[in-house]
């Protein structure tokens, strides 16, 4: 397969992959009105003053953030009803309507302060697709008139200039929905402001996509490219990661987003009950940051702008487990030789036999994803065997097996799209 074209990453989408886990920040008018999170009309909006979070502690949220392991957080600065966390100057339905702080508040200011103060990167959602207060659904004006459609756009690209200009460095804007191909042209702005952001189904000018579920589950294999002639289909969400096979001509990589209560995304009371357990948050971080995609999992904070503590504890178990599995390894390698004649190996050997059941494998993914069938095996009974047989790699490829006592271990790869191919590292661990 060496003629095989293999599209390579930017700086920025590296930089992206390596934080492997962000935190998702559901925080808004629905929240004290969750009916209007998908909303079916466009009568009787929330009033501006029931957003009064009184208790609102946003480095309560960075802690949060710091107990899962994440390294960027996303907030919905403004969400399906239109409602804006920062004063916008381009409409009054905002906190400046509000009563909270006498209508001189900036929850994003405040968001992103936090994050500055933690060493956790800021990004924003800001949806085109709904819009109640401008009776938009599916990015089109109810009356469908043009004039009124291209005032919605004006507004919006208003809006997309005031969060690109006013809070400094942004690591990802998250534009739920897509924006169409008759949407607005969002790239000067992305361009002059915000060049080294992470963009989410932001149409033709996307640099991540979307997993295709709200479960935080990738497929496998995973695959970072994708074909140019599906690119919007890929950006807009309309088809799954699934259904590429690893040729491509645009570096794309996944984010797999999910929620923390099942199933709800902006806090709702008497939800506890449905908080994920620890079992099934270390399925999911297998599935998504274990298969090569970032995993951004929500939070929600409540009517008091706090995230309430049943969720804060099992942020907290969900960090430390991560970090008794993977914080130290017994071993690691890695491969750079340039030999493309070679098959790449990495073998590890021990002093003495050790217990294991767990492997990381990562890519080394500055030209491109290359690796196309990988084995490894260990060393048993006089002879290697094999223990796990994969496809995909990428970023990151956690295996699992049956504990397994042995004095050395290796990892071959056995078909790529070209060569070299180069393995960033090989680890193993024993986290039973």
């Amino acid at each position: 397969m060496s003629s095989v074209t293999i599209a390579k990453p930017s700086r920025q989408q590296l930089e992206w992959q390596d934080m492997e886990v962000g935190l998702f920040i559901h925080f808004n008018i629905e929240t004290y009105a969750p009916e209007w999170e998908n909303p079916q009309s466009f009568e009787n909006l929330p009033d501006p003053d029931i957003f009064n979070p009184v208790k609102l502690n946003t480095d309560q949220w960075m802690q949060a953030a710091k107990a899962i392991g994440a390294k960027y957080a996303v907030l919905t600065t403004k969400h399906s009803a239109g409602f804006c966390l920062w004063p916008t100057g381009q409409y009054e339905y905002s906190v400046k309507s509000s009563k909270w702080r006498n209508g001189k508040g900036d929850v994003v200011a405040e968001f992103v302060d936090s994050c500055r103060r933690h060493g956790i990167k800021p990004g924003f959602y800001c949806s085109y697709w709904t819009n109640a207060f401008m009776k938009v659904r599916e990015g089109r004006v109810a009356s469908g008139k043009r004039e009124e459609q291209e005032r919605y756009n004006r507004v919006f690209l208003g809006m997309l200039r005031e969060i690109c200009s006013n809070y400094g460095e942004l690591v990802e804007l998250w534009f739920d929905g897509g924006i169409p191909e008759w949407g607005p042209d969002i790239g000067p702005i992305l361009r002059e402001l915000q060049p080294n952001a992470m963009v989410f189904q932001g149409g033709k000018y996307s640099t991540i996509r979307w997993i295709g579920n709200e479960e935080g589950v990738a497929p496998y294999p995973f695959w970072n490219t994708v074909p140019k002639n599906q690119f919007p289909l890929f950006t807009e969400g309309l088809i799954s990661n699934a259904w590429t096979d690893g040729i491509g001509e645009v570096y794309l990589p996944s984010e797999c987003d999910t929620t923390i209560r099942e199933h709800y995304w902006f806090w709702r009371p008497n939800t506890e009950n449905t908080i994920k357990t620890l079992d099934k948050l270390m399925a999911i971080y297998y599935k998504s940051v274990g298969r090569g995609c970032n995993l951004l999992l929500n939070s929600n904070p409540d009517r008091d702008g706090l995230i309430p503590e049943a969720d804060m504890k099992r942020y907290l178990e969900f960090g430390q487990e991560v970090k008794r599995r993977f914080s130290k390894s017994i071993a690691e390698g890695e491969y750079y030789n340039k030999d493309p004649t070679r098959i790449a190996t990495v073998e590890l050997i021990f002093e003495k036999p050790v217990k294991f059941d767990t492997f990381v494998t990562m890519e080394d993914l500055r030209n491109g994803q290359r690796i196309r069938e990988y084995v490894i095996e260990a060393y048993l009974d006089g002879s290697y065997l094999e223990v796990v047989r994969g496809s995909s790699i990428g970023h990151k490829k956690i295996d699992e097996i049956n504990p397994i006592t042995t004095d050395r271990v290796r990892i071959r790869i056995l078909k790529a799209f070209t060569t070299p191919v180069e393995i960033r590292s090989f680890s193993v661990y024993c986290c039973s």
